[in-house]
């Protein structure tokens, strides 16, 4: 096995626990949290095709790496303050249980 193909399995297996946990989870804190291991592979993802690509001394790989880590803590800060507002309002933070959109 290549270590691009090690790195892909890796990041495969990160991205389908993402994905099971955004979408089995009822807590809008444990979604939040599948949705950035969903990132973290991708992000995993770049840095792989990128070290192993054809030309690893440009650092095209790292910079999205870089603002691809900017954009998940910019969407974790946002996702945090949405929840916290609909604890607020709705009391709870099962994603089931809210079901209006209204104020």
């Amino acid at each position: 096995m290549t270590p691009l193909a090690g790195c892909l399995l890796v990041s495969s297996l990160l991205f389908s626990v993402g994905l099971a946990g955004a979408l089995t989870r009822r807590n809008a804190i444990l979604v939040l949290a599948g949705i950035e291991l969903m990132l973290n592979a991708a992000n995993l993802n770049f840095i792989a095709f990128w070290r192993f690509g054809p030309h690893p001394e440009f650092l095209t790989g790292f910079m999205f790496v870089i603002f691809s880590i900017a954009v998940a803590a910019a969407e974790a800060a946002v996702g945090l303050a949405l929840i916290l507002a609909i604890y607020r309002h709705a009391r709870t933070s099962d994603v089931s249980e809210i079901t209006e959109m209204k104020g």
